[in-house]
């Protein structure tokens, strides 16, 4: 039967079905071909947004990516060049009186020496730490306290090897060390970048071996930057540390700080135990300066005056001042506050007594303890530096010879 044969009355429905119909195919292909400004954009996927992040961090490091997070990328390009690195050293303990009573002081006084005593004993530590190769020939950068005193090192390699390793040079103010292994001419070896293009709030991926487990990677973001050994705890340090959030363990010493793009920006150094979610590295342009020393096999030069110091303000002195056991009056100025004077010391020797005030030196106002510590430290040894000081209510300049800073050790 024909539509015009059909009743009036369903010929009518047939024609609102239709057009019904045809606006509704309408709307969805117009729907398809232009989307809606109102609408929600899609959301990014886990790896769409690794992608997005990397782009924004090192578009040129995005582009080698692919599908990968440019932590992948990274680990990549510097994991071959990470080893693990174990240490031996023997240590002999104090002698021992064989029996407790013999240390009454009634028989130490009247026999001595000729008390009978125990052999030395001695034990085997082992250590373990991280490094990483920056030179194809074998040269591996380190922390000093990783390898320092070491009877034996041992370095294990990516690719399974275990190769002897000989400490070419260490500096203990630092806390860098330099070892050599003989495993071939054409090792991996990790990019060194500036440690002056780092930003609070960029990428960092420490890689090493913490608590002995090997090839571990951790990602944070820089926290800050210069952050002064002083006030990280370790005053007999010359550093001025970057810090990040990503985790750094025992283990890890000596193993690289890496950034977005796979390039060695930091030597990791694990340094208090109770610093929970902060971790610690050595900038690695203060890093390589060391390292083309020790090298060499060169000590480092570490000027030293000898003044224990804090910094001092108009408020502080004048609390000090009020006090009436205070030994010394202290002028209420902006300075560096001489709490002690290292006996022998440059300082010493140029008259500088505690409760002086350090206000200048080669002819730059300086006020900070740190500053006085970098003026010192770029100084060379055996330099002379004019120091102008506040005693009292007199102003006057003396001269500081400087002398290399010696060790504990």
């Amino acid at each position: 039967m024909g539509f015009s044969k059909l009743p009036r009355s369903m010929r009518q429905l047939t024609t609102h079905l239709l057009a019904i119909l045809m606006g509704v195919v309408f709307t969805v292909s117009t729907v398809r071909v232009l989307p809606s400004q109102a609408e929600p954009a899609p959301s990014l996927s886990t790896t769409d947004s690794s992608q997005l992040l990397a782009q924004r961090q090192s578009p040129a490091a995005a582009a080698a990516i692919g599908n990968r997070s440019f932590v992948t990328a990274a680990v990549k390009r510097v994991g071959p060049a990470v080893v693990r690195i174990d240490t031996e050293r023997t240590v002999v303990s104090r002698q021992r009186r064989l029996d407790p009573f013999f240390d009454d002081p009634f028989f130490r006084e009247f026999f001595g020496d000729s008390l009978p005593q125990q052999a030395p004993r001695r034990q085997q530590q082992r250590g373990l730490g991280s490094g990483v190769i920056f030179d194809r020939t074998g040269l591996i950068l380190t922390n000093a306290h990783v390898v320092d005193k070491a009877d034996k090192v041992t370095v294990h390699l990516k690719d399974g090897r275990s190769v002897e390793g000989k400490v070419r040079g260490v500096d203990e103010i630092t806390d860098l060390a330099v070892v050599k292994i003989d495993a071939g001419d054409n090792l991996p070896a990790a990019v060194l970048g500036s440690s002056d293009d780092v930003q609070v709030g960029d990428w960092a991926i420490a890689v090493g071996n913490p608590l002995g487990f090997d090839n571990t990677v951790t990602l944070g973001i820089i926290s800050t930057l210069r952050r002064p050994s002083s006030q990280v705890g370790i005053s007999d340090k010359r550093l001025d540390f970057i810090q990040t959030d990503a985790a750094i363990n025992p283990g890890n010493s000596g193993g690289p700080l890496l950034n977005d793009r796979g390039e060695v920006i930091g030597i990791n150094t694990a340094i208090r135990a109770d610093a929970m979610g902060i971790g610690f590295a050595i900038p690695i342009n203060k890093a390589k300066t060391i390292a083309a020393k020790l090298q060499r096999g060169e000590k480092v030069s570490h000027p030293f005056i000898g003044v224990v110091m804090q910094d001092l303000t108009p408020e502080m002195a004048k609390k000090f001042n009020q006090d009436p056991n205070s030994p010394v009056e202290i002028p209420e100025i902006k300075g560096i506050l001489v709490r002690r004077v290292v006996p022998n010391s440059p300082a010493a020797t140029a008259g500088i007594r505690p409760g002086d005030v350090i206000i200048q030196v080669d002819g730059k106002q300086t006020t900070e303890g740190e500053q006085l510590l970098g003026i010192v430290e770029d100084s060379e040894v055996g330099q002379t530096l004019q120091v102008k000081i506040r005693r009292g209510n007199r102003t006057q300049q003396v001269s500081v010879k400087t002398t290399q800073l010696r060790t504990s050790s």
